[in-house]
């Protein structure tokens, strides 16, 4: 009697990490097993087990799906002229794309991010959310709040604010993990075919 309702407890705290999971999961779909584990006080093997068990996809195979869904919707853009992997795509709406940094990114002999690659994320994001077939940045007002270093992975995510006629205000902030990097607010500029030259 005693091992039943011992067992019965395992068995609702099992049920309540795996609920949390897939809620934490929904929210943050880049979230890694070890991210996890540590937000839910659990061992990186239990969080695995529960992924498996709830038949959620490793981190990769996420970042894969969600890639294929939103370059689905892409018609800005070519899917290669994007920087960075496109993850989520609602046109007209808003967007999120993460570029992992690595060594040639790198200013010199250090490893400090060049600030040419935190911006040429967030330039083909803002463009990549405006839904047309030919789409430029008309103008752009940034700063840059932090620097990124060799290994970081850029999570840019651009909302649409007001837009009149066939230009949009879209803003771009990127983060590195919780740290904001980069804050821009672009003027995307829908262009009619017959003013292409």
């Amino acid at each position: 009697m005693v091992n039943e309702g011992a067992t019965s407890i395992k068995s609702q705290r099992k049920k309540n990490r795996q609920e949390k999971l897939l809620k934490l999961i929904e929210q943050n779909p880049l979230a890694t097993d070890e991210q996890l584990a540590a937000i839910l006080s659990a061992s990186i093997s239990t969080i695995r087990l529960d992924r498996a068990v709830l038949a959620v996809p490793e981190l990769r195979e996420r970042m894969r799906f969600m890639a294929q869904k939103a370059t689905s919707r892409l018609r800005s853009l070519k899917q290669s002229e994007v920087v960075g992997d496109l993850l989520e795509l609602e046109p007209n709406k808003w967007a999120l794309s993460v570029l992992e940094t690595r060594r040639e990114m790198a200013f010199r002999e250090t490893d400090m991010v060049w600030d040419h690659y935190i911006y040429a994320q967030a330039s083909s994001i803002a463009i990549a959310v405006v839904e047309a077939d030919f789409v430029i940045v008309d103008s752009m007002r940034g700063e840059y709040k932090g620097h990124a270093r060799v290994g970081d992975a850029l999570i840019a995510r651009a909302k649409v604010g007001v837009h009149k006629d066939e230009k949009y205000i879209v803003s771009v902030r990127t983060k590195v993990g919780d740290r904001e990097i980069f804050v821009g607010r672009f003027i995307a500029a829908i262009v009619a075919e017959n003013r292409l030259f």
